[in-house]
């Protein structure tokens, strides 16, 4: 059974997911970064040689996290579809069928990079898409974590990944979630999205994500 981590963080209590989400009890709001739906079939189309079926596993996660937790809006921090490839027939007949499936739910996607080259996702899937920053209380939730004059950020784009360093030249490299005061960050929750390896300062909370639970990082 996974188990979330909660923490407190600028007077909100919010629940770190081990399968790389956050969940936000007080606006019942599951938010995801980096989700790069399509990017498999992007990388097919320039005949690369990349696995299939990274679509149909990245929504059955999300169906599952919805199941598991109370949520009235999913929020998409940032690069849903990788690019244009991604907006072929069978993968937006897939995405209609999921929406489909969550037709009550409120999506809000920030508008990330990618997101730019890939278009706004087709209208039939009722998402409502915005530009960064877009505010909620207390929090400024944007795609690239630059700093808010007015709001701490919550962030995605960096794909965060944390190296930890065992005897014996041992290494486990683990997506991980960065909490600051100023700019925090979650990890990418797509299937085949990669990471990028931080070395945080002091004044950074680091959280693990990975066999079924979340954990701080002890420095």
């Amino acid at each position: 059974m996974t188990q979330h981590l909660e923490i407190q963080h600028c007077g909100e209590t919010l629940w770190l997911l081990p399968d790389k989400a956050l969940y936000w009890p007080a606006r019942r709001a599951l938010l995801v970064a980096d989700v790069h739906l399509g990017k498999a079939a992007s990388y097919r189309a320039l005949h690369q040689p990349v696995p299939r079926g990274t679509t149909d596993a990245t929504l059955a996660r999300l169906d599952a996290l919805l199941a598991a937790h109370d949520c009235q809006q999913l929020i998409i921090l940032g690069d849903f579809l990788h690019a244009r490839p991604a907006r072929a027939p069978a993968i937006v007949a897939k995405l209609k069928a999921w929406r489909q499936r969550h037709a009550p739910l409120r999506i809000v996607l920030v508008r990330g990079n990618h997101d730019r080259h890939a278009g706004d996702p087709p209208a039939e899937l009722n998402i409502d898409v915005q530009d960064q920053p877009w505010l909620q209380e207390p929090f400024a939730l944007q795609h690239e974590p630059a700093s808010n004059s007015t709001h701490p950020v919550i962030a995605g784009h960096v794909h965060p990944a944390f190296i930890l360093r065992g005897k014996g030249r041992q290494r486990l490299r683990l997506p991980c979630f960065l909490i600051e005061d100023k700019v925090s960050l979650l990890p990418a929750f797509g299937e085949f999205t990669g990471g990028w390896n931080v070395e945080p300062d002091a004044a950074t909370r680091v959280f693990l994500a990975g066999a079924e639970r979340v954990w701080a990082v002890q420095r």
